[in-house]
């Protein structure tokens, strides 16, 4: 494990945005934003691998999805976004903060009539005399009610751009809501923009590029939030073990019981394959690679293993499985199959790589 990362972040004592946003911020202190980024914005300069032990760490420790699903949106939706896309000026002004953890960002795609449509999307932008002018609503959008600045996408001259929209730009709301009952700890709400002006150098990357940097952003997010989620899954799995070997019925422990050993079993075997596709999505990007199908295939079996594994727990500790933290992650485990794109999108876009589909 990488010794950059010291997890002294334990699980979630509440649900509040102030608790939401020094949560982040100590990931932000711990060191957890700067892998694989370059030393002159503050990074570590080390690898993807590296990233993916620290994560685990910080999914193992904290046993919270919502935590994992807030640090990813910030670093897959801010701050790898203007690493590729920014300008000199975007990074070295934004870069150190968002890294070291004093900025707080994420990215805003969905909306409420569009969702995995980014072609549907109906926020618009205008060019004015000195930027552009904003107008439309994004939904569901982690970190909003906490984020300092977001990458909002919106269509200008008909294709998709992106733009660095700041809490505090005149005519744009960061709402808090609506909640949702999965990952939790995760604050979201919805962007309404009302005649949002920004100024010119504002616009990530060049204008028409959206589409090209949400498949880039999704892709990176879709792998590796499973990184973390990994570590939620090995202390599902050391829990199991534990109460199997100390629980007694009729005499003899329950992990003498095949039904439950095989369950605890197939716990084990799911998390490893988790590991197996997220280390090749790190080993492709160590070396520059894409990873559309890699991340996809991840994304698509871990979030399904994830909910397996979150059921498979329950259903060992019996009742006492529903008092607390287990039954909490049978939901968090629901909204990894539909957060970065649902399961049914990730077997869509492995079937259009291999030429099926329209």
């Amino acid at each position: 494990m990488s010794s950059h990362f010291i997890p002294n972040i334990g699980p979630a004592a509440g649900r509040t945005t102030a608790e939401a946003k020094q949560r982040l911020k100590q990931c932000g202190e711990a060191g957890l934003f700067r892998h694989a980024v370059a030393e002159e914005f503050g990074g570590l300069g080390d690898d993807f691998n590296s990233l993916c032990n620290d994560h685990e760490l910080l999914g193992k420790q904290t046993r919270d999805p919502g935590l994992v699903l807030a640090a990813n949106a910030h670093i897959w939706g801010a701050i790898f976004p203007l690493l590729r896309f920014g300008s000199d000026k975007q990074k070295s002004s934004l870069l150190p903060g968002l890294v070291s953890g004093e900025l707080i960002g994420g990215h805003a795609i969905t909306e409420p009539q569009a969702g995995s449509d980014t072609q549907a999307m109906q926020a618009c932008a205008v060019a004015t005399a000195d930027g552009f002018e904003l107008n439309g609503c994004k939904r569901y959008i982690t970190n909003t009610p906490i984020a300092d600045l977001l990458v909002v996408y919106a269509k200008y001259e008909g294709v998709i751009s992106a733009f660095l929209v700041r809490h505090d730009d005149p005519g744009v709301t960061f709402s808090d809501g609506p909640t949702v009952q999965g990952c939790a700890t995760a604050t979201m709400g919805d962007i309404i923009l009302s005649d949002c002006r920004i100024p010119a150098d504002r616009l990530l990357g060049k204008a028409g590029m959206g589409s090209i940097m949400i498949h880039l952003a999704l892709e990176l997010e879709r792998a590796f939030i499973f990184s973390g989620i990994a570590g939620v899954m090995q202390w599902q799995l050391d829990e199991a073990i534990s109460f199997a070997r100390t629980r007694q019925v009729k005499g003899a422990p329950l992990s003498d019981c095949q039904a439950i050993s095989h369950r605890i079993a197939e716990m084990k075997l799911r998390l490893e394959t988790v590991r197996l596709w997220v280390g090749k999505c790190a080993d492709h990007c160590d070396r520059k690679k894409r990873i559309a199908v890699e991340s996809a295939a991840t994304k698509w079996y871990a979030s399904e293993a994830f909910l397996s594994s979150s059921l498979d727990t329950v259903q060992i500790f019996g009742t006492r499985g529903l008092e607390g933290e287990h039954a909490m992650l049978v939901q968090d485990a629901m909204a990894g199959r539909l957060f970065s794109g649902s399961t049914e999108i990730q077997k869509n876009i492995i079937a259009s790589m291999l030429g099926m589909g329209s």
